[in-house]
C-alpha cells in the first residue's frame, strides 16, 4: 500500500495492479469522464477494486499523448550500448517489440508452453536507465495475460536458462496511461529476462477453496487492470479465465464460507465482464452476463442498471424502463438512476409519437371526428351502416349455401 502522499501503482510488469487502493478505482473512473453513473455507496471495508460500479456508457475518446523528448528507437536501447553481437528478433514484425539473446539457453525443445506456470528473473528499466521493477523470481501463467504483453509474447520464445533483452514500445507495456508514479505515459521499456523454470499449471479440480479463490481473484484483478488501461478485449479475456476457474469442477469439499466467497467473485467478474462487453458494443453478450448476475442476486443494482442500459442502447425502451424502475426502488436516492429513467421515458414517448404519426400517414391521416362522415360522403346514396353490413352478411351466406348445394349435386 502506498503512503498517503504517494499515488499507488496500478500494476507492474510482473503483476496486475491489485486495485485495492482507492486511487485505483478513481483511475478507472477517470477513463470515462463523460459517464454520469453515480458510484453506489458501499461499506468502507468492502473491496474497492470491484469495478462493477463502472457505468456501461459510451467510450470517451482520448487524444494520443505527445511523444516524450529524447525518445530513442529500440535499436538504440541498452542491448546495443552493451555491444552485444546477437541480432535483434522482430517478434511481431512491426518493429515495436524486439528480443535479443544475451545468454543462450538449453535449446528450442526447452521452451515453455502456453498454459504452463513459468518463473523468470526480471529487471525493467526506462530508456534513461531508471529501474522501475526488479523481481528475482516472478511466476505467472504463460498465455493468460497475467503480465505485460511484452513478457507474455516473448517469454514463450525463451529457452530454459536463456537470458534475453526485450525492448518494447508502450503499446505492449503500459500504453498511454503509464503507471503512476514511476512509468510515464507512452513509455518504452527495456526488460532483462532470464527463464528459470516452467511447469504444468495446477489441476483446478484439486485446488482447495482458498487456492481457487486466490487464483480467480488474481485473474479478476488483471481484468481490472486492463479495464483501467481501456483495453477491454484483454479485460474480457481475464474475466473469462476467472469465471472458468470459479466454475470448474472440484474433487475437494469447500466450506460454506468458501462457497459464498466464490459466488461473490463470480458476481464481481460477471458485472465487470458486462461492463467490458458494453464498451465493445457486444450487447447480446453483456445482456447474458447481466442475467447471470440476476439469477444469483435478483436485487443487484449494478446488474439491473447495466441491463437497463444495454436494452436502452438497443432501443428496447419498453423493456428497459421497468428494469430501471426496479433498480430505483432499491436505491431511491440514486440521482443517476432517476435521470436515466427520465431520459428513457422521454425517448419512449418520442418513439410512440413517431409510430403514431407513421400509422396516420399509412391510413391517409384520417380525422377521428370526421371519419364516418367522409366515408358516407363517398357513397353514391345514403345507406345506414347497419343495413350495409347486414346486406353483406346475407350475400355471403347465400354464396355459402350455393356452394353446399352444388357439392351435394
Amino acid at each position: 500500500m502506498a503512503s498517503s502522499g504517494e499515488e499507488p501503482r496500478s500494476g507492474s510488469p510482473g503483476r496486475a495492479g491489485t486495485g485495492t487502493e482507492p486511487a485505483a478505482a478513481a483511475d478507472a473512473a477517470q477513463l470515462d469522464t463523460a459517464e454520469d453513473f453515480e458510484v453506489l455507496e458501499e461499506e468502507e471495508d468492502e473491496d474497492e477494486d470491484d469495478l462493477s460500479e463502472l457505468p456501461p456508457l459510451e467510450d470517451v475518446g482520448r487524444p494520443p499523448a505527445p511523444p516524450r523528448e529524447g525518445t530513442q528507437p529500440p535499436e538504440q536501447g541498452a542491448g546495443d550500448a552493451a555491444g552485444d553481437s546477437q541480432e535483434w528478433l522482430d517478434v511481431l514484425g512491426n518493429g515495436l517489440l524486439k528480443k535479443k539473446t544475451l545468454v543462450p539457453g538449453q535449446g528450442v525443445d526447452s521452451r515453455p508452453q502456453k498454459g504452463q506456470d513459468v518463473t523468470i528473473r526480471l529487471k525493467a528499466t526506462l530508456e534513461d536507465g531508471t529501474v522501475v521493477e526488479e523481481d528475482p523470481a516472478l511466476t505467472f501463467t504463460l498465455g493468460d495475460c497475467d503480465v505485460l504483453q511484452a513478457l507474455d509474447l516473448c517469454v514463450q520464445l525463451l529457452e530454459m536458462g536463456e537470458t534475453a533483452l526485450i525492448v518494447s514500445e508502450a503499446k505492449y507495456c503500459y500504453g498511454a496511461q503509464g503507471r503512476s508514479p514511476d512509468v510515464p505515459p507512452n513509455a518504452s521499456l527495456t526488460l532483462e529476462v532470464e527463464l528459470l523454470a516452467a511447469r504444468d499449471a495446477p489441476d483446478l479440480e484439486l485446488l482447495s477453496g482458498k487456492e481457487k479463490i486466490q487464483l480467480a481473484n488474481r485473474k479478476r484483478e488483471r481484468g481490472n487492470f486492463f479495464y483501467q488501461q481501456a483495453d477491454y478485449v484483454l479485460a474480457v479475456n481475464s474475466y473469462d479465465i476467472a469465471l472458468r476457474i470459479v466454475g470448474s469442477s472440484s474433487k475437494v469439499d469447500f466450506s460454506p464460507d468458501e462457497e459464498a466467497e466464490l459466488l461473490d467473485v463470480k458476481v464481481k467478474c460477471l458485472n465487470n465482464l458486462a461492463a467490458s462487453q458494453l464498451k465493445l458494443d457486444h450487447f447480446k453478450a453483456a445482456l447474458k452476463s447481466c442475467n447471470l448476475v440476476l439469477e444469483h442476486q435478483p436485487g443487484n443494482i449494478k446488474a439491473l442498471f447495466r441491463k437497463g442500459k444495454v436494452l436502452a442502447q438497443q432501443g428496447e425502451y419498453r423493456e428497459a424502463i421497468p428494469i430501471l424502475k426496479a433498480a430505483l426502488k432499491l436505491e431511491p436516492s440514486n440521482k443517476t438512476i432517476h435521470a436515466e429513467l427520465s431520459k428513457l421515458v422521454k425517448k419512449h414517448a418520442d418513439q410512440r409519437n413517431v409510430e403514431t404519426e407513421m400509422y396516420r400517414k399509412m391510413l391517409g391521416n384520417p380525422s377521428t371526428a370526421g371519419t364516418p362522415r367522409k366515408c358516407k360522403d363517398k357513397l353514391p346514396w345514403s345507406i345506414p351502416w347497419k343495413w350495409l353490413f347486414g346486406a353483406t352478411a346475407i350475400a355471403l351466406g347465400g354464396v355459402a349455401l350455393s356452394v353446399v348445394i352444388a357439392a351435394r349435386n
